[in-house]
């Protein structure tokens, strides 16, 4: 009998087999499986009488907190999608998700009951607004639904087509766009990560991914699928972090390379406190290999590099690991790990590409275009066909970014195409430049940019953040770049800032820079 793919397939197994692990910790909470999901159960059926029906839209704004996991099994458990936001965001940019969303309940941490307030009469399909800690004249209190019914929700026909999550992007370059992510999608994406990763039972996850990011990455489920424990972190702080690491006996979480660089750079004191043998995942950005240096040689972990999109639930490659690595000098070992890497069993196609469609050489210089088709491919843009028949073309999803493959195969992202410099008729990875500056010694953070230039067009301008401890110069990094890379790509101009804008997940908001409109401050 065929039964629907589907990541709530994974919490039923779990409710049966680890019912009495430790399922979550969050602060002084701590709930088993059994509890855990007990509590998902006692939300569906408050849900439902509260009216939400299977297709009906809920909007959850909000860190990584018990309550926030929870909602990635109440919510689509009933047939309902869940509308994962980033917190982060304005009021305004609530109101657009939750307005386009069509979204039926609002669920808010405290910390964002009054950005929601600001716009709460704009937002006239919403029908309850609902306090997930805390209380609020006008709001609905999370814990007291709970507490007052029973784990006996009404059953729904799921089928492995239907939407689990809309996921909006970050949008960068205009208004979000809503990516639907269906059952299927989530599922072959777990599957693929648990065949390319080994967990157990035994292992623990400290959650400093947001989980609203493409459903963090499908870890929401996949630790579930394994029985392990969610170490539920509400803010990235490098000093928290390695509380947790030791206290809670973690043994892998994820980060975007901009995380990892503050979790490295902490003193020495700090840093000894770290237990060795930890395994992540990092991804958002081509992590420099400097960084990966630093990772696996001085913290002792073991670092794997994923990539992948919203769009693609998210992951679709991996630096898979092979033997031929171990032979390999730890430095040389951290320039393959840079790479993206290859296919996923379960993610479906992968090929880069030329404006012809035609896949490029595998000789590590001709650059082409990510494209994708297959399991985990969403099914489209949320009420935007124009952009999604932008997006999807002949059954290929063409990602933006701009990449070459290597001869063994790994594919290594070289930029998103309009980060491309075109300098001179010369193609500048920004990334390259990147990785070069970050191997100098007084470099913390750098973000390399194209900007308009009178004689070539545009040229490449960095922006870099110093080490507290350490100073620099124009010239000294200018020096440092034409020491180590062809002299035409080296940048025209730099900058010394004190931060770089980011996403929450640590990409750099690079349009910002360009752009002017930054709010960067000069050292």
């Amino acid at each position: 009998m065929k039964v629907a793919l589907s990541p709530l397939e994974f919490a039923r197994r779990a409710r049966r087999l680890y019912a009495k692990n430790e399922a979550v910790v969050d602060g002084d909470l701590r709930f088993t499986y059994e509890q855990f999901l007990n509590r998902c159960d006692q939300w569906s059926n408050a849900l439902q009488k509260m009216g939400v029906e299977k297709g009906d839209k809920v909007a959850y704004i909000a860190p990584n907190t018990h309550s926030h996991l929870e909602a990635y099994y109440a919510v689509p458990q009933i047939g309902a999608v869940l509308v994962p936001i980033n917190y982060r965001l304005s009021a305004d940019e609530f109101e657009y998700i939750i307005n386009h969303s069509g979204s039926k309940i609002v669920c808010v941490h405290p910390d964002y009951f009054d950005s929601v307030d600001n716009v709460r009469e704009k937002l006239t399909a919403v029908e309850h607004f609902v306090a997930l800690e805390g209380e609020k004249d006008g709001w609905t209190e999370y814990e007291q639904l709970i507490l007052g019914i029973e784990a006996n929700y009404e059953p729904v026909d799921i089928d492995e087509d239907d939407l689990i999550t809309i996921n909006y992007t970050s949008g960068t370059t205009a208004r979000p766009k809503g990516v639907m992510i269906t059952h299927r999608n989530a599922y072959m994406n777990i599957m693929g990560t648990l065949v390319h990763h080994h967990l157990t039972p035994e292992d623990r996850y400290l959650w400093t991914l947001p989980m609203f990011h493409a459903n963090g990455w499908t870890f929401t489920w996949i630790n579930t699928a394994r029985g392990m424990a969610h170490i539920c972190l509400r803010k990235v702080e490098a000093s928290i972090i390695y509380e947790l690491l030791q206290n809670e006996r973690v043994t892998m979480f994820c980060a975007a390379p901009t995380v990892l660089i503050s979790i490295t750079n902490v003193p020495e004191e700090l840093r000894a406190t770290a237990p060795k043998g930890i395994r992540l995942f990092t991804a958002g950005a081509p992590p420099a290999a400097a960084t990966i240096e630093i990772v696996e040689r001085d913290l002792g972990w073991e670092l794997t590099h994923v990539y992948g999109l919203t769009e693609t639930t998210p992951l679709i490659a991996i630096c898979e690991p092979r033997a031929s690595h171990m032979d390999l000098t730890i430095e040389q070992r951290a320039k393959v790990k840079a790479r993206q890497g290859i296919e996923l069993v379960s993610s479906g196609e992968l090929k880069v590409v030329d404006d012809n469609g035609i896949e490029v050489a595998k000789d590590g210089q001709t650059l082409g275009e990510i494209t994708v088709r297959g399991n985990v491919v969403m099914t489209g843009y949320y009420n935007d066909p124009k952009s999604t028949a932008a997006a999807i073309k002949d059954g290929w999803f063409y990602t933006g970014d701009a990449a070459v493959v290597h001869e063994d195969g790994y594919l290594e992202i070289r930029d998103r195409f309009k980060d491309v410099i075109i300098s001179g008729g010369e193609n500048i990875s920004s990334v390259e430049v990147e990785g070069c500056l970050l191997h100098h010694p007084a470099v913390l953070e750098v973000a390399v940019v194209g900007m308009p230039h009178e004689k070539w067009g545009e040229a490449p301008h960095a922006f870099v953040v110093l080490h507290s401890d350490k100073t620099s110069s124009e010239e000294e990094l200018r020096l440092h770049v034409r020491d180590n890379l062809a002299h035409f790509k080296t940048p025209q101009w730099f900058s010394f800032v004190s931060d770089l804008p980011k996403t929450a997940t640590g990409k750099v908001q690079k349009f910002l820079l360009r752009d002017g409109k930054a709010g960067i401050s000069k050292q």
